[in-house]
């Protein structure tokens, strides 16, 4: 089975309420078995816009990464999100093991 990974591109616009987003998600991550590989660290655009964070998170499977995302949990989360950051996000299926 293929890993997923969701892959985010956000400008953050209100720093202390975003700290309600990143709180709030935590359990939809837990529950859905991601892991993260990059969560707001250095980086450089080089090619188009850019954005200040960039997150990518690893997921056992597709499915996992769909389920995390349309879960109760993550739309709670979500619904701060919207709020406080402009984000891009897709899921990218990785390559069989």
């Amino acid at each position: 089975m293929s890993k997923a990974y969701w892959i985010a591109h956000v400008d953050v616009n209100d720093p202390e309420r975003y700290k309600d987003y990143v709180a709030t998600a935590k359990p939809a991550f837990e529950k859905h078995g991601a892991r993260f590989l990059a969560r707001g660290g250095a980086c450089r655009a080089l090619e188009g816009q850019g954005r200040a964070r960039n997150v990518v998170i690893e997921f056992p499977s597709m499915q996992a990464a769909l389920d995390c995302y349309h879960s109760p949990d993550y739309q709670a989360a979500k619904a701060i999100r919207v709020t406080v950051a402009d984000a891009e996000m897709v899921v990218v299926e990785g390559f069989e093991d």
